[in-house]
């Protein structure tokens, strides 16, 4: 049975980035990112956003983290995605020199900003990104806050993809599992929190801007909540 919506504070935005418990923390949500097939999930919804389109030349992506989960789906895109420029946005700035030049590598250009994301759309320009991109980040946020962050999203881009959790019984049975993989207690506090602030049905599609785009949202195996948004007539 459908459970509401309940945010809570996950423990890993709250310690400093160079706390043990956080760095542990953070290799572990790198597993928990390949148990749940998450790149291979982003890249299919970043390639269906812009099917027809002309390849993004400019990708934002929102709670970026170190980067090494865009760089995961980077190596599946950039073959026929050439010449992006990425921008890594996020509160902390952790993105090895390492990971800026696997990037490199790939032929990706990489910048992070290091920002609230609620002031960086308060002044972005319209349009200023090709495609963005949200990979378990949505789910922080109250409806009222993340119907403005959704507004601010919706002027800056022509395209939209976000994976999240999805909020049910499987997910959260799987979350409790966590330790058997040696995901250590910020992980596993994290994950339960995660589920339950998830989303179902077309909860996304609800808070979304009205106007001219089109909208798709189901649920992803194993554990995923999958939401594009595509403005009509994007090319």
């Amino acid at each position: 049975m459908p459970f509401a919506r309940i945010i809570d504070p996950e423990w890993l935005d709250e310690l400093p980035a160079e706390d043990p418990r956080a760095e542990r923390s953070r290799r572990d949500l790198k597993r928990i990112n390949r148990f749940m097939f998450q790149a291979a999930i982003v890249a299919r919804l970043m390639k269906r956003a812009c099917e027809g389109s002309r390849p993004p030349r400019r990708i934002l992506e929102l709670g970026a983290g170190d980067g090494t989960f865009m760089l995961s789906v980077a190596r599946v895109l950039a073959p026929a995605w050439p010449g992006v420029r990425l921008s890594l946005l996020d509160r902390q700035n952790i993105v090895a020199p390492a990971t800026r030049e696997a990037f490199r590598r790939l032929g990706w250009e990489t910048e992070t900003v290091c920002a609230d994301v609620f002031a960086f759309f308060g002044s972005a320009p319209e349009m200023s990104a090709d495609l963005i991109t949200a990979n378990l980040f949505l789910h922080h946020f109250e409806p009222e806050r993340l119907s403005v962050l959704l507004d601010g999203i919706a002027r800056a881009t022509e395209a939209f993809v976000a994976c999240e959790p999805e909020r049910g019984l499987s997910g959260l049975i799987g979350s409790r599992l966590l330790w058997a993989i040696g995901c250590n207690d910020v992980s596993r506090h994290d994950a339960i929190t995660s589920v339950r602030a998830g989303f179902r049905d077309a909860e996304l599609s609800a808070l979304w801007p009205k106007g001219r785009w089109a909208l798709a949202e189901n649920a992803a195996f194993p554990f995923s909540h999958c939401f594009v948004a595509r403005r009509d007539g994007a090319s």
